[in-house]
């Protein structure tokens, strides 16, 4: 396929899945308000102390001395706190609808990937619920497999998620035997013939029997695709699928993606950092930050009129030719703690329009256009003077933009 069918399909597909949700129809893969919280595990001091006491050896007796008799050690305290948690999502709700794209950006650290393997059940979530078809998903060892037919993933690292002992051959195998996709023999064969074609491995012959050291990086990705294409999915998880390319060949795997989209009506979640590739593959994109959703709508709207400070900041690191003056953010800092976050919106540390408020309550999702939502109290109508002011202690000393009006509403 070439890039502009590739495009054009995109568009096409595109507009047909936002029509779908328009009209109310059940996404078919859809999360409700997943939150996943990580235990610390951390030893005591008092532990370790007396773990290092215990091992050290006695230096200041001569030989033959007796030893004066060790005293017993002291149990450890025990101490009635709560566990450190990591709150790598907290409350994140999307919707992936029937040959549609959502593009899930965001920086190392907001929860992209643990959400992906939320979504695979790979992770099982703190709370919040997981429906395939409108219906929720059955928690029970035997509908995993009937789930992951249905929804599968593709990691970042192609080359750690095949195994380097066994040939592309195994690899394609074994997912279509034992998922009953193709029986031993001619039908084997034909089946993994046909999924190295659709992913543009050809001739077949030439990679079934080589390792993936024998493969370039984008080769190696094209297998795993190929690998998860076996079972026919319905639902596509790309967890930062070109991160690990190069350049070059970046774009023949966003159009593979395009293509299998376009073909086989194949819904897909794309997991990147780089806004600008989200922009050009998905119809819809949902911004992250520090575990919980900054900005959601479609992909054009985001892209190119971003509600939430935190797109911006991540628009300026994209290079765009076509935009005369890239925008600008007086960003600064690095993404929190995600074991003692932030009070109130986690991005208020590095926003240059932080305000009060800020600090103090989490902004819900406000509609700042048709299907166009953020996560900022820029978009707060009612705000008094104290909640608006800007917050103390702030080093850049920008004054923040003034609230926007509520939908329907005048200012």
């Amino acid at each position: 396929m070439t890039e502009s069918a590739a495009q054009d399909g995109t568009a096409t597909q595109g507009a047909a899945a936002q029509d779908a949700a328009a009209q109310g129809e059940a996404p078919l893969l859809e999360a409700r308000e997943l939150t996943k919280h990580f235990i610390v595990h951390r030893k005591s001091r008092a532990v370790r102390a007396q773990a290092r006491g215990a091992r050290r050896a006695p230096s200041d007796h001569h030989a033959g001395e007796e030893h004066p008799a060790e005293p017993e050690l002291a149990p450890a305290p025990k101490r009635h706190h709560k566990r450190a948690l990591v709150h790598a999502v907290e409350q994140v709700s999307v919707s992936l609808p029937a040959g549609g794209i959502t593009a899930v950006v965001g920086e190392s650290g907001s929860g992209k990937s643990t959400l992906a393997r939320m979504l695979a059940r790979l992770i099982v979530p703190t709370s919040g619920e997981i429906l395939l078809d409108g219906r929720p998903v059955p928690a029970s060892a035997r509908h995993r497999r009937d789930y992951a037919r249905d929804v599968q993933l593709v990691l970042q690292d192609p080359f750690s998620s095949l195994n380097p002992i066994h040939d592309i051959r195994y690899h394609l195998s074994r997912p279509l035997l034992v998922h009953h996709m193709a029986r031993r023999g001619p039908e084997l064969e034909q089946a993994m013939g046909s999924l190295l074609q659709r992913v543009a491995l050809t001739p077949p012959d030439q990679f079934l029997y080589k390792y993936p050291h024998e493969l370039s990086g984008g080769q190696r990705q094209r297998v795993a695709i190929a690998r998860a294409l076996a079972v026919r999915p319905r639902v596509l998880l790309a967890d930062e699928p070109v991160s690990m390319l190069d350049v070059s060949i970046r774009l023949g795997v966003l159009n593979l993606l395009a293509g299998l989209r376009a073909d086989d009506q194949l819904s897909i979640l794309y997991i990147t950092h780089d806004i600008a590739s989200a922009r050009y593959l998905a119809d819809s994109i949902m911004v992250m930050y520090a575990g919980q959703v900054a900005e959601t709508g479609p992909a054009a709207t985001v892209t190119d009129e971003p509600a939430h400070p935190y797109t911006t900041l991540l628009l300026s690191a994209a290079p765009d030719p076509d935009r005369a003056e890239p925008p600008s953010v007086a960003g600064r800092g690095a993404p929190p703690s995600l074991v003692t976050p932030p009070s109130g919106c986690r991005f208020h540390p590095r926003c240059p329009h932080a305000m009060a408020v800020c600090a103090q309550r989490t902004p819900p999702a406000f509609e700042v256009a048709a299907g166009h939502q953020s996560a900022c109290w820029l978009h707060a109508a009612g705000l008094s003077s104290a909640e608006s002011q800007p917050l103390a202690g702030r080093a850049d000393g920008l004054v923040p933009s003034p609230p926007a009006p509520a939908p329907g509403k005048e200012p």
